[in-house]
């Protein structure tokens, strides 16, 4: 089982309508026990509302590292027996053997975590658990781990997530067998209007600003961010990196037009 870096850059999680949408979704899949499909452009947070809703960013270290036990762990154990939920992302190139392995391995080591927390010793079946299975960057697939996915959610009575790029949907449906199985459909979009603002307000305060909307140097700042961005969550984040390094290179208070137009001249940003 590979290894996986607390991300550097990570920061505090910021819920949008677009992830209670997807909160709803995950919840109907696995209820109603159905293959659902999450798609939308990169980076306006697909991965980081599964991770939210999988706890991931608690049970991840345990679950990779797997190493000697610690009282700590049973926050650990805890989680994963409320939420039973696993995050998973197949490697580039990975091939069918390695994607059962790693499954296997993870929902082993689930089962360890929550028989701990229950003390339960017997369990009848491997996936007697795990409730819901979300799949990332399913585009990595190839069609015998495609099929191997449908045989699993056939054979468990699981629900699953796969969540990829737009067109996803339209790969989807040359597997018929796959494709019948698919119950839901959340189509993740980037952030629009009052929500964005809403954004924006958190990061203008990240810096030790306030945002006034009645102003017309912030609301000309917005127009330019808003443009540039698209209200993707990625492209904000990388953004708002430069702006604050702009700010303290010329020692500014305010975040003008001209402050997002230079920060913007440092970035690669692809056509939106």
């Amino acid at each position: 089982m590979r290894t996986t870096k607390v991300p550097r850059r990570a920061e505090p999680f910021i819920v949008t309508k677009e992830h209670r949408r997807f909160l709803e979704f995950a919840n109907a899949v696995r209820k109603d026990r159905y293959i659902g499909l999450c798609y939308g452009p990169a980076g306006v947070g697909k991965t980081q509302s599964a991770r939210r809703y999988a706890h991931w960013q608690t049970v991840e270290p345990l679950l990779t590292r797997w190493g000697p036990r610690e009282e700590t762990d049973k926050k650990v154990y805890a989680t994963l027996a409320k939420s039973r939920v696993l995050f998973y992302t197949p490697d580039v190139g990975a091939n069918f053997g390695t994607l059962r392995h790693q499954l296997d391995e993870l929902v082993g080591r689930i089962n360890v975590c929550i028989d701990q927390h229950t003390g339960k010793t017997m369990r009848a079946l491997p996936w007697e658990y795990v409730e819901l299975v979300i799949l990332d960057e399913a585009e990595r697939l190839n069609t015998i781990a495609l099929d191997y996915l449908r045989d699993l959610f056939d054979r468990n009575d699981i629900g699953l997530i796969l969540i990829g790029m737009p067109g996803i949907e339209k790969r989807m449906s040359r597997y018929p067998q796959l494709f019948s199985r698919v119950g839901f459909a959340h189509h993740y979009r980037p952030l629009l209007g009052d929500e964005l603002s809403f954004v924006l307000t958190r990061h203008w305060q990240r810096l030790g600003l306030q945002l006034d909307g009645a102003d017309f140097t912030d609301a000309q700042a917005i127009a330019s961010i808003a443009r540039i961005t698209g209200g993707n969550f990625r492209l904000l984040r990388r953004l708002f990196l430069q702006i604050e390094r702009v700010l303290q290179v010329n020692e500014l208070k305010v975040i003008t037009d001209d402050v997002v137009n230079a920060a913007r001249s440092n970035l690669v940003i692809g056509v939106n």
